[in-house]
């Protein structure tokens, strides 16, 4: 049989089967990249892949989204470096709690790029370990610990223009900042409520 007209039946399926692909099809057209929930491999994976996308597309800039509450500070450095390996420029927008490695990922724009929603929450402290094993084992991970302590101190001291002996003593504890804290602090550069704004 011969149809002239489409069976809306038939099209239906489709279009309702994959909400998520068209929700990402228009992130991706709107050069948005979401950082959402832990850091993990497969959150830096994800987002690396994203980025990577976006940047060979054109050098237009990319806005990244950041709500999280941190998780593998090796990740959020993976995120970190690529921010500001590729070309285009990324602008930052934290909402919701931008905390440990999810500030380091956010630290990665230039400052004039860092934009943060009112009611954002803002947490730097120093890094956690649960640490097991021998003597040898034990002074390896401490060392390990120290090393990346002394990094991410030096990346906030950078980014927010604080000194660093002030971040050290800042992160010794959970270091928890508003929106406007974090701005005066040096590490917000504006706080948005449009986006427009952005």
């Amino acid at each position: 049989m011969i149809r002239l007209e489409e069976d809306p039946q038939e099209k239906e399926p489709a279009a309702s089967a994959h909400p998520l692909a068209m929700v990402e099809k228009s992130l991706f057209e709107s050069r948005t990249v979401l950082v959402f929930g832990e850091v993990t491999t497969e959150l830096a994976q994800a987002t690396a892949a994203r980025l990577l996308s976006l940047a060979q597309q054109s050098n237009e800039p990319i806005r990244m989204i950041v709500h999280s509450q941190g998780g593998h500070v090796e990740a959020g450095a993976t995120i970190y470096d690529l921010v500001r390996f590729i070309g285009p420029e990324v602008k930052m927008i934290g909402t919701g709690w931008v905390a440990s490695a999810g500030a380091l990922i956010y630290s990665a724009a230039k400052k004039e790029n860092r934009f943060s929603l009112p009611n954002t929450r803002f947490l730097l402290h120093q890094p956690l370990g649960g640490i097991r094993g021998n003597a040898a084992d034990i002074e390896i991970e401490t060392n390990q610990i120290l090393a990346i302590r002394e990094r991410l101190n030096r990346i906030f001291a950078e980014a927010t223009g604080q000194p660093y002996e002030k971040i050290a003593a800042d992160t010794d504890r959970n270091f928890w900042m508003t929106a406007a804290q974090a701005r005066d602090y040096g590490l917000v550069h504006a706080i948005v409520e449009r986006a427009s704004e952005v």
